[in-house]
């Protein structure tokens, strides 16, 4: 616009050079005439090349909403399908839980106080009946044993004299009888030897008993030098491990807790069994010698026959549960006291293991409707693949039997998101 009042203003100054313009008729050549007006405006204006730019630029913009619509990764959380194993419970009347117990296990001490010189045990150490696991100062006992066998020799010494010393009186007191009926020598003096070789017989008599009770001192003092080295009870396996070299043992609780009262822990692991608490309300089920499958906590896939020993002819009051006790027929090293133990009292003895269903489990969020049917996305190579499935019946609390379409091992999406569909990115998020 100012290009073209500069073209009219222009225009009378170099037609009329020489002459004097008026300011009246400078605004006059000013003026634009209806038809110049119409001729410019069917020029190209400035928004011929906004709108198209307008227009390329909502067309990029949808683009790129579609492409991050189709494109992105959704957030979801996947987790294994897994085979359907074998009933552990099949055939069985009453499951109970209980904890793994040994009958035979003891808490190893000396006999007497004494220092610990030396400990010969770890935790899992397998030992041997009469195995050493500890020993005691022992010079103590050692100077007592060595006091009391001299004693027991000096006892022994005077039996030999004093039976010498009879020996000798009696051969007197019958020389004396028959000197004395000869007439030889007096009834009195024949008499003083038989006295004295009664006296004598006594006296042997006497120190034979002290020589026993000699011999019985050596033997405790023996006895307490033997307590000084701590021994296995029975073979088994050392579970605990209580004292170390330098402490105090006393078979008694002293010495205000500076005083160890045990070395170790031995537990005969022949012995173990399971204890197991039965409800009341169910005992009737439970009969001795029935046989029983033990299922433990930490190896839930590995079955052990067992069978019932015995039922303990007492309740509790606070549980409202009877104890029984329960045999497993297989002895091995995985199995260690305390551990936690499930039991299926059986009818009969488990013949074959039942045959599992065919089909994987799932969670039964895995499974939505999709176009009318049920459907479940599995994850592979960062994309969801939907398939239809068809659950089976059964009830497996909070999994589902897909007995076709998915294959153990195969990640299917939990509670898949209503925008996930066919082919969709995905972002496996951890739970």
């Amino acid at each position: 616009m100012v290009g073209v009042l500069a073209t009219y203003y222009r225009a009378p100054i170099q037609g009329q050079r020489g002459k004097r313009v008026s300011n009246t008729d400078l605004l006059k050549e000013l003026r634009i005439e209806r038809h110049q007006r119409e001729d410019h405006s069917k020029g190209p204006g400035r928004w011929a090349w906004i709108v198209p730019a307008i227009v390329l630029v909502l067309l990029f913009i949808g683009v790129g909403s579609w492409w991050l619509l189709n494109h992105r990764a959704v957030p979801v959380h996947t987790v294994a399908a897994v085979t359907v194993a074998n009933d552990p419970g099949a055939g069985a009347v009453l499951q109970a839980t209980g904890y793994v117990t040994a009958r035979r296990q003891a808490t190893v001490s000396a006999q007497l106080t004494g220092t610990l010189t030396e400990v010969l045990i770890e935790e899992g150490d397998r030992v041997k009946k009469d195995q050493i696991l500890a020993k005691l100062d022992d010079s103590e006992y050692k100077a007592a044993l060595d006091t009391a066998v001299a004693q027991g020799k000096a006892a022994h010494a005077l039996v030999d004299q004093f039976q010498a010393q009879l020996a000798q009186n009696l051969r007197d007191a019958t020389r004396d009888d028959t000197l004395a009926t000869q007439g030889l020598v007096s009834k009195q003096t024949a008499e003083q030897a038989r006295t004295l070789a009664n006296s004598t017989r006594a006296q042997l008599v006497s120190q034979q008993k002290q020589a026993v009770a000699a011999d019985a001192e050596v033997v405790e003092a023996q006895v307490n030098f033997d307590y000084c080295v701590v021994r296995a009870p029975f073979d088994g396996v050392i579970t605990t491990k209580d004292a170390q070299v330098g402490e105090i043992i006393s078979p008694f609780s002293a010495g205000g807790g500076f005083t160890r009262t045990g070395i170790g822990t031995i537990v005969d692991m022949d012995s173990l069994e399971v204890d197991v608490d039965v409800n009341e309300a169910y005992i009737g089920r439970v009969t001795p010698k029935m046989p029983a499958e033990a299922v433990l906590d930490a190896y839930p896939d590995w079955k052990i026959p067992a069978h019932v020993i015995a039922i303990v002819p007492a309740a509790d009051r606070g549980k409202a549960t009877v104890k029984v006790r329960v045999a497993m027929e297989q002895k091995d090293s995985r199995v260690v006291p305390d551990m936690g133990v499930r039991v299926s009292f059986m009818e009969a003895k488990p013949a074959a293991a039942t045959q599992a269903p065919k089909g994987v489990l799932v969670p039964a969020k895995a499974i939505v409707k999709r176009d009318g049917s049920d459907s479940v996305f599995i994850v592979a190579d960062g994309k969801a693949h939907r398939q239809s499935v068809q659950p089976a019946p059964q009830d497996y609390g909070d999994l589902r039997l897909v007995p076709a379409s998915v294959n153990a091992g195969d990640n299917v999406v939990v509670s898949p998101p209503d925008d996930l569909h066919d082919g969709s990115n995905v972002s496996v998020q951890t739970q």
